[in-house]
Parts: structure tokens; sequence; C-alpha cells
């Protein structure tokens, strides 16, 4: 079954400036998620973000900020158990998103202080992905639905694959909703991670896509008042 631009919403994941630098081809992952989220821009898709201990790791990167209607603070590693997206996923007519998961206890950063999702402290004062309140949900300003009111695709992006947003993805899945994954917007410290992390999503049931395939399928049609801008995006 092809995605739609009236039935989606896009998701960016932790995609934040303390985090990126240590991301395997962080360069590529960025620029597919700004194409990724231009593209919602020019056709209506509503954009949420989350970010991780946003204290520590910072806030998403600049080439992203300016386009999500909403970002969520969290500290769980799954962003459906984060207050305040099942709100966020309602208000943009994705439907309910039962909480999921549950913030990690007793973790630690990697030797040599290197940022490492889900840690709580980090050797050098170095920040890592850890606790800080959780925004509230609030709706997403400009959204609208498809027919019948709800939006139930949801175009995941972001960092580490095998953390947040395997852990999102799973539980999103669970929660009955259709998730795609935007593979070449994913990123991982290690390649291995990443690679893991895309098989597992896969077998239970997420669709591993491209920026891509997903702005095509968007689109439908060379007629699409879009198209133009849309195939800009690709050069």
């Amino acid at each position: 079954m092809l995605l739609t631009a009236d039935d989606a919403v896009l998701l960016l994941i932790d995609l934040q400036q303390r985090l990126m630098p240590v991301i395997h081809d962080r360069d590529t992952v960025v620029a597919r998620a700004v194409r990724l989220a231009e593209a919602a821009r020019l056709m209506d898709v509503p954009v949420i973000a989350t970010e991780q201990n946003p204290a520590g790791l910072g806030p998403t990167v600049p080439p992203l900020s300016a386009y999500p209607q909403k970002v969520l603070a969290k500290t769980a590693f799954s962003a459906a158990g984060a207050p305040g997206l099942a709100a966020l996923l309602l208000a943009a007519g994705g439907g309910p998103a039962s909480p999921g998961g549950t913030p990690g206890e007793g973790a630690t950063a990697s030797a040599g202080g290197t940022p490492v999702e889900g840690a709580t402290a980090s050797a050098g004062g170095t920040p890592v992905e850890g606790a800080t309140a959780s925004a509230g949900g609030t709706p997403v300003e400009g959204a609208t639905a498809s027919a019948g009111g709800s939006r139930r695709q949801i175009i995941v992006v972001g960092c580490e694959a095998h953390v947040c947003v395997l852990q999102t993805v799973l539980d999103l899945l669970a929660d009955g909703h259709r998730v795609a994954v935007a593979a070449d917007a994913v990123g991982s410290r290690d390649p291995a991670d990443r690679s893991a992390a895309l098989e597992r999503a896969r077998q239970h049931g997420a669709e591993i896509v491209t920026s891509e395939m997903v702005l095509f399928e968007w689109l439908r049609d060379s007629q699409h008042p879009r198209f133009r801008e849309v195939q800009k995006l690709l050069k």
C-alpha cells in the first residue's frame, strides 16, 4: 500500500546539536531529514520533533529546527512512552497512542564521554542523553486530518536508530499505527547498530523506505501542484 501525504505525520526523533556530531554519516542523515521536512511543509504534512534531555544534548539541529509545529522534550527512550506525544498525534489526526516505554535506569556514558543515547551521566561532563522534565502535549497548529478524521501513517526519522528510534517504532506499531522508517534519515554511532535496528523494525512490521520513496508516493503524479518544488529537493 502506498504512502499518502493526506494520511501522514512526520516524526523527527532526537536530531540534536550535541548528539549529531558522533552519528555515523550524520550529514546524510540530516540532509535526508531536511528533504522530508521540507516536502512535509510543501504538502501540509504535520511535523513533530522530540528532544531527549535537551539541557544536555541541546536543541534540534538548526537545519531542522524551523520545521516542527511542536517539539516534545522527553526522558523515555521511546517517544511513544513520553508524556505528550499521544496528545500531539491526536491533534495531528494520528489517533491515540498509548504509553509504551519508560525511562531507562542506571545507564552510563561510554568511555571518553562520547554522547550515548540513554546515558544519565558522562565522564568529564560531556552531555549525554538522560533525564529532563517532559513537556506536556499541546495541539499541533495547522494540522489537518484526512478523510475519517485521522492520520494513520507515521514517517519516522532520527537518532539513534537502535535506541530511541527503534523503541518508538515498536511502541507505535503496538499501538496500531502504520509506521515507515526512512532508512537514509536514521543513524547511530555504529553502523552495525543502525543495520540491526532496521532489520528488527522490519521484522516487527515497520516499512523500511527511503526519503525519495516517501516523496514520490506523497506526490503520486507529475501533475501534482507541488511536483516541481518537491523535485528540486532531490537534486
